[in-house]
């Protein structure tokens, strides 16, 4: 079947056609979209819970509940993933099994009972208290119990890779989050203040230059000197100082489209005012909001990157590439703790960017215009 032309197409479609065709875009969509849904399954890739446990004929999955733990709606309800060592025959071990040295004690004595690991078996946040883990291992080098660390650890012994494959998880989900409440927000305070300007807009554009006057970092400072910070505080904080762009730009945008013909001929025939501005002008406004998005998830990240990197981030031992670097810049000699969050961080932001580069040629009205 013949694909459709170009002029039986719509406007979306063929700006989706458009986007495709900037094939360094659209394979770092691919990319990062991918690596982002498989961050979520982490519990069952990096972890040193074991997926799978067959002991004396029963069945558990360590790595199974801590998946369902790391799930936001499910969380609450979701059953414990601790199994202390007595559970599995370690008389007297009150902690948590150490499921690679089990595993390793069972194939020795040619135990019935076996288990299965994930892809990489280590957590983001064992350190050296767990046996095996040692500080500074190398990349590709093997720990005391003879497991590669592909990756290499940091100071405390905790795994740089699983460090690195959580902290990208934490850092997307945190610049996405900030990005769509930012646009929740500014979209429609700046659609407000250009369509109805007066008094209201006024009293808005001095209101935004007072508060953009505020110093963010010391108020940052000052607010986690007396609350500890967590992940929604943060949030929070970037959030109330970050939707006044989005505002402004919309405010330009809806001044202009409310001088427009069609916007006169609706109120002419007495179209409500909340149609005209959903219906009629927002469409006409959302191009440079949305080719805009990409670069606003840029900002999130780096925003977190550098409160971490200074200590006012999440707290430890939230993974995150801020205090890998953090660790990295005070142990300078230790070349992977550098290179490593370094190059994911570049790698992620270039992936971004590229992204944002084509939904902007996508969406330039200059490519589908009339008049061209």
């Amino acid at each position: 079947m013949a694909a459709p032309s170009s002029s039986s197409q719509t406007i979306n479609q063929r700006r989706w056609r458009k986007f495709k065709g900037m094939r360094r875009g659209y394979y770092s969509m691919i990319i990062l979209l991918t690596a982002y849904i498989i961050s979520f399954f982490l519990p069952l890739l990096v972890n040193n819970k074991a997926l799978l446990i067959s002991y004396e004929g029963d069945w558990y999955s360590p790595a199974g509940r801590d998946f369902l733990g790391s799930l936001p709606l499910v969380s609450a309800i979701a059953p414990s993933s601790f199994d202390p060592g007595e559970q599995y025959g370690e008389i007297g071990n009150k902690g948590e099994a150490n499921y690679r040295e089990l595993q390793q004690k069972w194939d020795e004595q040619g135990s019935e009972n076996y288990i299965v690991m994930p892809l990489y078996p280590f957590s983001p946040n064992e350190d050296v208290g767990v046996a095996g883990n040692e500080s500074f291992v190398e990349p590709f080098a093997d720990d005391s119990n003879g497991s590669m660390r592909l990756f290499g650890t940091d100071d405390n012994g905790r795994d740089v890779l699983a460090r690195m494959a959580y902290g990208f998880q934490v850092s997307m989900s945190f610049a996405i989050l900030i990005s769509i409440l930012e646009y929740l927000i500014g979209i429609p305070i700046g659609a407000m203040m250009g369509y109805f300007g007066g008094k209201f807009d006024l009293l808005m554009q001095r209101f935004m230059e007072i508060w953009t006057a505020l110093p963010f970092l010391f108020l940052i400072i000052i607010i986690v000197s007396f609350v500890n910070p967590t992940f929604a505080l943060l949030v929070l904080l970037l959030v109330l100082f970050s939707w006044m762009g989005i505002a402004a730009q919309m405010r330009a945008q809806f001044y202009r489209e409310r001088l427009r013909d069609y916007v006169a001929a609706a109120i002419s025939i007495g179209v409500p005012t909340r149609s005209i501005i959903l219906k009629h002008i927002l469409p006409n406004t959302l191009v440079p909001i949305i080719t805009f998005f990409p670069f606003a998830l840029v900002g999130g990240i780096s925003a977190l990157v550098s409160l971490d990197y200074l200590g006012f981030g999440l707290p430890p031992p939230t993974p995150s590439w801020g205090q890998m670097i953090n660790v990295g810049l005070s142990n300078i000699t230790r070349y992977w703790l550098v290179v490593v969050p370094f190059s994911a961080m570049f790698i992620t932001l270039t992936l971004v960017v590229f992204i944002g580069e084509g939904i902007r040629e996508a969406f330039d009205p200059k490519v589908f215009s009339r008049l061209r």
